[in-house]
């Protein structure tokens, strides 16, 4: 260049690219939206396992007294369970459940089967019977017989169906 033609210039000068650190506020908010989906997300499974053990747990229980009636067959002992097992599993659809006495009791857990079922009311006309008067009369009264099958089948029915509207409910 021609040194009469005036001074030197030179290049703009572009300033560095942006970092990444520190992030804009944007992506604070963001990761922290993030983080609490996350702890929602573990807390609701860990919650979903927990009632899942709870169901296996009450089914198996279920499995248990009707293998130690088939061992001891003792109409008494086996009412006395079912109808304990019912009373903690019916507190999952309602609190006030397990303090439900004689018929009112009864009607509870008719009113928590399938509703095909439920008209057929096979606790308060059917095996279900047992669970009011059974666990308290003497275990040589001919009048305890207890149609075992049936009652454990009953209970079944029962806590599949209730703990499937309660695992749906919550």
């Amino acid at each position: 260049m021609n040194p009469a033609a005036g001074p030197e210039l030179r290049d703009i000068h572009l300033p560095p690219p942006p970092g990444w650190w520190p992030p804009a506020p944007g992506w604070w908010l963001l990761a922290l939206v993030g983080v609490v989906v996350l702890v929602l997300a573990v807390r609701m499974l860990w919650r979903l396992e927990r009632d899942r053990r709870w169901r296996a747990r009450v089914r198996a229980e279920l499995e248990r007294i009707a293998a130690a009636h088939a061992r001891d067959a003792d109409a008494q002992q086996l009412s006395i369970a079912v109808s304990a097992l019912l009373r903690r599993a019916s507190r999952l659809l309602a609190p006030h459940a397990a303090a439900l006495q004689g018929e009112a009791w009864l009607e509870f857990l008719d009113a928590h089967l399938p509703a095909g079922e439920a008209a057929a009311a096979p606790f308060r006309r059917g095996a279900g019977r047992a669970l009011l008067d059974a666990p308290y009369r003497r275990a040589d009264d001919p009048a305890v017989a207890v149609d075992a099958r049936a009652l454990v089948a009953l209970a079944r029915r029962w806590l599949a169906h209730a703990l499937r509207a309660e695992a749906s409910h919550a």
